[in-house]
């Protein structure tokens, strides 16, 4: 096992430089880019622009986009070339490409991400403060998932062909189609003061006093508030995990095994939980590491936007927005690598739950 994870461990290296290569190549064609950025505003006479440039991006050139000279950038006319110069080194736009991917990669290996090219603050203090956000909406999104799918899934299996098994297959596969948006959309209408009651908040975590609030109060306060978040967040979330519980109880039921309890004289239910329930749920429970991590990183970008939660989807979307290289990079490099590690979680859990698996005997 440990030859396994360590050849895992060293494949992590190569992805994540082709991760990061694929990337850095991309953002070089993209229209735009920050120098030109403040080009654009000081040429549109906006004034908060010079203040952003005295404390700008600083060694943090790594990330850059795309460099070029004066002559290169929309918006420059009238503006002193030495000016600009002095702009793109800022950056860090005045090395060719290579220079700057090398530099980014000897600044992440260290764990140096930089400061953010337009709020004069260290990457890592941004990811910091938004993270509790992320973390709150992917860990309970997952739980409550997974608390609705695999009661639902057994259900469904050992129903299975009668009505309560095709109407509940009609309502998970109605709920995994429409967006989590809408449903976020439909909450607000109905709960937050849209047309009909205003039971919940509509914006943060907490409420504004939760500091002045006693630990029962506060604790009341934030279930509260992730209420409507969470519950359009996982409406359509469960569909997959339900029916994987399903067909997994299935697979099982039919196993010869079974029929072997069965004929022993062991009831349903000591059938179903005492020798069912562990080699059907062990694809489910390994799954769970990625099913929080996909939560966590791809899901609540729209429901941050409409519940005015600042998180690092909402964080990661204005940062492409505004071409902030360092903060793009930083979560591309995070997210990524957190991926590579939940997936090799993933596969030690299979073999925490069934010892009978060996990913010694199979090729990485």
């Amino acid at each position: 096992m440990l030859a396994y994870i360590a050849r895992r461990i060293l494949l992590m290296i190569p992805t994540i430089l082709g991760i990061m290569l694929i990337s850095f190549i991309l953002v070089q064609f993209a229209p735009g880019g920050p120098v030109e950025r403040i080009l654009a505003q000081l040429q549109g006479t906006d004034a908060g622009a010079l203040s952003r440039i005295g404390g700008g991006g600083g060694d943090f050139g790594s990330q850059g986009g795309a460099g070029g000279g004066s002559s290169n950038y929309r918006g420059a006319q009238g503006l002193d070339p030495a000016f600009i110069a002095q702009l793109e080194k800022q950056f860090g736009f005045d090395k060719p490409a290579h220079e700057r991917f090398l530099k980014m990669l000897g600044d992440y290996a260290t764990l140096d991400f930089g400061k953010s090219y337009f709020r004069d603050v260290p990457v890592i203090d941004l990811i910091k403060e938004k993270l509790p956000v992320s973390i709150t909406l992917g860990l309970w999104m997952t739980i409550l998932s997974y608390a609705i799918s695999i009661p639902l899934g057994i259900s469904k299996a050992v129903r299975d062909g009668s009505r309560f098994d095709i109407w509940t297959s009609v309502v998970v596969i109605i709920g995994y189609a429409i967006p989590s948006f809408l449903f976020a959309i439909l909450l607000i209408v109905l709960f937050a003061g849209g047309s009909f009651w205003q039971i919940f908040p509509l914006q943060g975590l907490v409420s504004e006093n939760w500091a002045s609030l006693s630990w029962p109060e506060r604790i009341l306060d934030y279930f509260w508030h992730i209420t409507l978040p969470i519950t359009a967040m996982a409406l359509g979330a469960f569909a997959t995990s339900t029916l994987l519980t399903k067909n997994s109880f299935l697979d099982e039921i039919r196993k010869q095994y079974v029929l072997t309890a069965r004929m022993k004289g062991l009831t349903e239910r000591q059938v179903l939980y005492g020798h069912v329930f562990r080699n059907a749920m062990l694809i489910v429970i390994a799954g769970f590491p990625g099913a929080f991590i996909s939560a966590f990183f791809a899901g609540s970008l729209l429901i941050e936007t409409i519940f005015s939660l600042d998180g690092l989807g909402l964080l990661s979307f204005e940062s492409i927005v505004n071409r902030d290289y360092p903060v793009v990079f930083a979560n591309l490099f995070i997210f990524s690598l957190l991926g590579l590690v939940v997936n090799l979680i993933s596969d030690l859990t299979y073999t925490w739950i069934d010892p009978r698996i060996d990913f010694e005997t199979r090729e990485v």
